[in-house]
Order: structure tokens, then sequence, then C-alpha cells
């Protein structure tokens, strides 16, 4: 066995503070814990018959791995998104890691709300830009440090918050950014698919599109897909493919997966049926009257604040056990003391199943 003790002390403190993860599969339970929004990847909406596709796609799209098709899907993703131009990455990760860790550079500041996503932060960290965050959808806060700013000032932000489930307050960010001659950034992962017209998203929903630098969609959660991509101007384009290095050396991604992203666009658009039921779900989860902080949301990220890493943890298997699939978020992944249980609602969770499990938390 290789003599790796070293790596204990870490894995320790995870232990003794009852924070230490481990990969679960739960079969054969009511789904209320994927990101698969209107189930598309559960009802397998996108499964191809074709069998010429490819798996692999020989290298980055700067050497082997461009293809005609893609620039064609990123064309249709574009317009639908009324942008000039989508850029696909590999992930949401990489779109974020790509764009932050490139375009920002020494003497510019990012601010950044203090609830966005770690893939946010990693791009951030590698970027040559100094950084602060602001308080969770602070304006004021942010006012002041965007008062402070030096250089190019990047507002980066998420339309609906993976933890809480809120919306920022994008028309006010908007006006700021105008005042003070910044650039927004803005992650639509949670709302792609789900908020908006067809589910365009929450910045087309505000009518903002035309005020924002770069938007990120990503397609491994209401697309039941994956991959990203990034909206912007043509030369913004132009500056990822030269300088974001997530791009530059991963291998691209495959004929099969973009086809797979293609149909999604083609589908999700037509499931207002699905979002409708969504909303529905939403509204009786938030009107229901239960024995746990429950935070105000109007998405399908519900969150109940149960403190303490054993608690919650407990509370997620007693429900595991009655025949939910909900997991704990723990520390350090959310601030000590507000640990809680992530309830994601689909539109294919039924009336009655979301019953069932109001009744557990009552």
């Amino acid at each position: 066995m290789y003599p790796d003790h070293f790596l204990d002390q870490k894995l320790q403190a995870r232990i003794e503070t009852n924070a230490l993860r481990t990969l679960v599969h739960l079969p054969n339970k009511i789904d209320f814990c994927s990101n698969d929004y209107l189930g598309i990847a559960k009802g397998k909406l996108l499964h191809h018959s074709e069998t010429n596709l490819s798996a692999g796609s020989t290298g980055s799209r700067l050497l082997a791995g461009h293809t005609p098709y893609m620039n064609e899907v990123e064309q249709d993703i574009a317009t639908f998104h009324a942008a000039d131009t989508a850029l696909l990455f590999n992930s949401g990760y990489d779109a974020n890691v790509g764009l932050l860790s490139s375009v920002p550079q020494k003497g510019d500041t990012i601010l950044y709300d203090y609830l966005s996503h770690a893939s946010i932060r990693d791009g951030i960290r590698l970027s040559m830009a100094q950084s602060f965050s602001f308080k969770h959808n602070d304006l004021e806060d942010l006012k002041k440090k965007i008062q402070k700013a030096s250089g190019q000032c990047f507002i980066v932000t998420e339309s609906v918050f993976s933890m809480d489930g809120d919306f920022c307050p994008l028309q006010d960010i908007v006006a700021l950014a105008k005042e003070f001659n910044a650039h927004i950034i803005i992650d639509e992962a949670h709302a792609t698919g789900v908020v908006g017209v067809q589910g365009v998203g929450w910045v087309q929903a505000c009518r903002l599109e035309k005020e924002i630098f770069a938007r990120i969609h990503t397609f491994g959660k209401a697309c039941g897909c994956h991959g990203a991509v990034v909206l912007g101007s043509e030369r913004l384009r132009s500056y990822l493919i030269n300088f974001a290095r997530s791009l530059m050396y991963s291998t691209s991604l495959p004929e099969s997966a973009i086809h797979a992203i293609h149909k999604s666009y083609e589908l999700f658009p037509t499931m207002d049926l699905e979002r409708n039921h969504l909303n529905n779900l939403v509204n009786q989860f938030q009107q229901a009257k239960i024995r746990f902080n429950k935070l105000v949301s109007d998405t399908a990220i519900q969150g109940i604040i149960v403190p303490g890493n054993s608690e919650v943890r407990a509370l997620a298997n007693m429900l595991q056990q009655e025949g939910f699939d909900i997991r704990p978020v723990l520390y350090p992944t959310v601030p000590a003391g507000a640990e809680r249980l992530r309830i994601v609602l689909h539109a294919f969770n039924s009336e009655e199943e979301l019953q069932r499990l109001i009744s557990k938390l009552q």
C-alpha cells in the first residue's frame, strides 16, 4: 500500500465534524434531490437511435476536436438566447473557470456575490485581478465596493442561487453597473430551461440581455445533458478561443454530446406544461406549514435550514428511510449554522408525493 498517510489529517478533521462525504446511490426512491427539473434526463428524452455518433472528439477545438456542427449548435443557442454568439465548454465549471481566469487582468477588480458557486470562486482565484465579495444580494454593499474598484470592474453573480433558490436583483445590479461602467457576468445554470418564457433564463425574462457582458448557460440541469456555453459578443468569443485555458487545453465535447445539447434546445422550449406544474409545486411547498425554518424561494430549489451537520444528516436519513431521495448539505459547503436539506422539486413529482414529504416535515 502506498504510504499516503499525510492525507489523514484533513480527512480526520472532516470525520470529527461529521462532514466526511461519500458517494451514495439511493435507488427506487422519490427524487427530491437531482437538478433534473423538467425530467428530461429521467425520461430519457434525449436518447437517440443514431449509431454513427462518435463518443470521442479526438482533440481540443483548436486542433482536431472542432466540427462545423458545433458552430451550428452554437448559433442556434445564441439565437434562442438573443445573444450575438455562443461558445461551447465541456461543463459549467469549465466555462466559469475559463471566462473568469482569462478576462479580468492585473489591475482590474472582480466583485462577486458571497454565495457564488465554487466554480466562480475558482475562476476568480486563477485570475490576476483583485477580488472582493459583496454580501448576498446586497446592493448597498455592492455599491460601497464598486466605488473603490480600479481598472475594469466585473460584477459576478448567479441568476438563481444553487443553495437558497432565490433570484439576484438583476435590474438593480444593471443600474449600478451602468452608473459605474462595470461589466456583469451572470451564471444562469439554475435558470436555464425553467425561468422565463420557454425557459430562456432570468436575463431574458428581465429583458436585459443587451446589458450583460457575459452569460453562462449550463446543460447538466434542466437540459438533461452535459456541457455549457458562454454567451457574449463576437469579440468575447474570439478572446475566449485564444485565452480561456479550460477550452484551449481540454479535449472538446464529442459528437454524441453536441447532438444531445442540440436536441435538448429543441425540446425544453416546448415544455410549458411541465414548467407550469413545477411552479404549482413550488407554490404548494412555500405555502405549507412545517416545523423547520424554510427559505423563501420561487424556484425549484427549496431550502430547509437544520443547523448542525449531525442534525441535518439525521433528518435526511429519516426521510430516506421513508422513501425520499433527499440529501443534506453540510458545513463547509454552507456556513456553519446554515446546514440544510436542499429539496429540489421537479416536473415529474406529483402533488401527492410532495404532500407526503410535507407531512414528514410538519
